[in-house]
């Protein structure tokens, strides 16, 4: 039976971030053997992963970062069961990490995320179910996107449960912050009404001629009153043509234009955990 140094026991919690005595039994387990003792770590964490599958991940955190010459963008939320863990320094610093994975190779996906390499030989994905097994409640990743543009900027609510990407047609650091933080509160289904699929465009249509009939207005004025709800759908939903929240007289659009003549939003990105 090898000799089970407290040395030993802290140099594995290091590596795996697992507590004191589960590193204990896990050295115990493995004779001593480092490596065997992470595998014993990575199936308990498999192990609790099966057994909680099923559980909600409601909460969590969601970070967003861009590369250094401010055209690329990425958001990660990483979810977990409890309040308790998402604000737990540990699991901000996992989400961190793959993060910081995610900037430098540019998945396409969720599952191609996961694929990649973490830190040493394990992949992204076989890291989570290693970390539920360390922290011992279901976490995975709930939200994944990116944005290419002239300029990007990002925005991460204070509770960590939102964050945006904006894409500029220049550089304007203030006014980026401004529209992604607009982003974050507003939560536009489209960029503009051109952006707005026809079928929502259809269905807005429909109530809006609906509620008119109910309100008893003549049937030749249905399509002229729908048409009018539509405009006010749009303004309220797409992002260039809402209420700019710090100054609600202008619109995003024409607050971007107050800034710098001619500076337009090329796209967003919102994820939200909850």
């Amino acid at each position: 039976m090898a000799n089970i140094t407290a040395a030993d026991v802290n140099n594995l919690r290091k590596i795996t971030g697992a507590g004191m005595m589960d590193c204990k039994k896990a050295l115990a387990e493995a004779d001593g053997d480092v490596e065997k003792a992470i595998d014993i770590l990575r199936k308990k964490g498999q192990k609790i992963a099966a057994n909680r599958a099923d559980r909600a991940t409601t909460e969590g955190c969601a970070l967003a970062t861009t590369n250094k010459d401010n055209t690329y963008g990425v958001i990660v939320a990483l979810a977990c069961e409890t309040d308790f863990v998402a604000k737990n320094e540990g699991f901000i610093a996992l989400n961190q990490a793959i993060l910081n994975i995610a900037l430098e190779n540019k998945p396409a996906d969720i599952e191609a995320l996961k694929a990649l390499p973490f830190q040493g030989s394990l992949t992204v994905g076989e890291k989570l179910i290693e970390q539920t097994g360390v922290i011992g409640e279901k976490i995975d990743i709930a939200g994944y996107a990116t944005l290419e543009g002239s300029y990007v900027t990002y925005y991460i609510h204070s509770n960590k449960k939102i964050a945006t990407l904006v894409a500029l047609t220049a550089e304007a650091p203030e006014a980026g912050k401004d529209v992604a933080m607009q982003v974050a509160a507003m939560n536009p289904i489209a960029l503009d009404k051109d952006s707005v699929s026809q079928d929502i465009i259809e269905r807005e249509l429909e109530i809006g001629r609906e509620l008119a009939r109910q309100e008893g207005k003549p049937e030749n004025m249905i399509d002229k009153i729908a048409q009018g709800r539509l405009g006010k759908f749009f303004k309220e939903n797409t992002l260039v043509e809402q209420e700019f929240i710090k100054e609600p007289k202008l619109s995003v659009a024409q607050y971007l234009d107050s800034v710098q003549k001619g500076l337009k939003v090329t796209g967003f990105r919102r994820v939200a955990l909850g």
